[in-house]
């Protein structure tokens, strides 16, 4: 596939000839470890300098890297994992990010230990053991459980169908703040700092938060879609883009939802804001098309998938790029919709 090139405006460093002409070198940060698990960072963040195009794909459900005393305390190890992991999609990013220079954030603390699409006050207090120098942590005034909370699947989750309670024992307040301190605070300062460098290189930046789903139940006599796109109903990205990704699968031959039954969480809350140039929408990808029967390790679907998601990205690249200056989310919206 042949990317056309794309160019920041006003930026010295575009232009042909000029010192950001040369090729992107690529680089590589990792975030503090995963507590109980010592050398293992929580995240590692993958960039080229300069950019290339003003896309983040950001993966907070793909981590596989268990601290032995976590794995202890829970009930069904192997099979809350699998439930829980968005399995192997991390695979599916490297791959599409390598191919389009798209920046990489990609979590290896599991979502079993801490939810990075939840608040850090999105707690199920009733798991919290008030013990310790932390123990005010389970102390301060404690907002209504939300939704998420009550379904099992708060910041730590609780829960799963069809497994019933993941844990042995509560959390103790200490272990609940490190996960806090040294995974959710710096993975999304680090989501936030990196769309800032690129909105600041390109004038706007766009988030693609990456997750996989379970296969959706058929519908109306249709089989379920492949991919579903959230957007917080319109609130999170210019429709123009959705539009744009929309097109791009159904020329696919790709099913697509949109908003149901996943419409973005708090990633997209915390850190998307289109009147500020910054875009996301949440893109889960049915397991099925990229992995193998069992839903474990990556399957002959594997390859197909990384061209079509390497298409989107290129695609929207171009699109998000054309946006810088201008305020089309309103014209759009209904088109998306």
């Amino acid at each position: 596939m042949v990317r056309r090139p794309i160019l920041p405006a006003a930026c010295p460093d575009a232009v042909p000839g000029g010192p950001g002409d040369g090729a992107a070198t690529a680089g590589r940060t990792e975030g503090p470890v995963i507590p109980g698990l010592a050398a293992s960072p929580a995240f590692d963040l993958t960039l080229r300098h300069p950019s290339e195009i003003p896309v983040l794909i950001a993966v907070p459900h793909a981590g596989r890297s268990y601290p032995p005393a976590l794995v202890e305390r829970m009930r069904h190890p192997s099979l809350a994992a699998l439930r829980l992991e968005d399995r192997q999609v991390d695979a599916l990013a490297r791959a599409v990010a390598a191919a389009t220079g798209a920046s990489l954030l990609v979590a290896h603390a599991p979502r079993a230990m801490i939810d990075l699409n939840r608040a850090a006050d999105d707690i199920d207090w009733d798991m919290v053991t008030a013990t310790g120098p932390s123990a005010s942590l389970s102390a301060t005034p404690r907002p209504s459980p939300s939704r998420r909370v009550r379904s099992g699947l708060g910041l730590v989750p609780r829960r799963l169908p069809g497994v019933g309670e993941l844990w042995r024992r509560r959390i103790d307040a200490d272990d609940l703040a490190r996960r806090i301190a040294q995974v959710h605070e710096p993975y999304h300062a680090a989501l936030a700092g990196e769309l800032a460098r690129l909105r600041s290189r390109w004038g706007v930046a766009l988030l693609i938060d990456l997750h996989s789903m379970p296969p959706l139940e058929p519908a109306g006599g249709q089989p379920g879609p492949t991919f579903v796109l959230g957007d917080r109903f319109g609130s999170t990205c210019s429709g123009a883009l959705i539009a744009s990704a929309f097109e791009w699968f159904g020329r696919a031959g790709a099913a697509a939802a949109h908003n149901r039954p996943y419409a973005g969480g708090y990633v997209l809350e915390r850190h998307a804001d289109p009147a500020q140039g910054l875009h996301g929408f949440q893109l889960e990808i049915d397991r099925a098309r990229y992995l193998d029967s069992r839903l474990a390790e990556l399957g002959p679907g594997f390859e197909p998938m990384v061209r079509l998601l390497t298409g989107l990205v290129t695609r929207l690249a171009e699109d998000v790029a054309a946006l810088r200056g201008t305020d089309r989310t309103d014209r759009w919206r209904e088109a998306a919709e």
